[in-house]
């Protein structure tokens, strides 16, 4: 399963209480945020003023299907 969807999958459990969902769900985003800030901050000049606010919104449009999740 590409991971937005099994992101989307185990938040949806998560909301739904299944309390494993969460557990499986941190490393998964953990990972991610990493990749892309490895990816962001390669392309950066010494002395940027890249917004780690813009970074985590970036990250959880890329992770989330936001029509399914409330």
């Amino acid at each position: 399963m590409p991971l937005p969807q099994q992101v989307t999958e185990l938040l949806l459990a998560w909301s739904q209480g299944q309390s494993s969902a969460l557990e499986e769900l941190m490393p998964l985003v953990h990972k991610e945020l990493q990749r892309l800030a490895r990816h962001y901050m390669a392309g950066q000049n010494p002395g940027h003023t890249l917004q780690t606010t813009a970074l985590v919104n970036e990250a959880y449009l890329r992770l989330v299907d936001c029509s399914r999740v409330r």
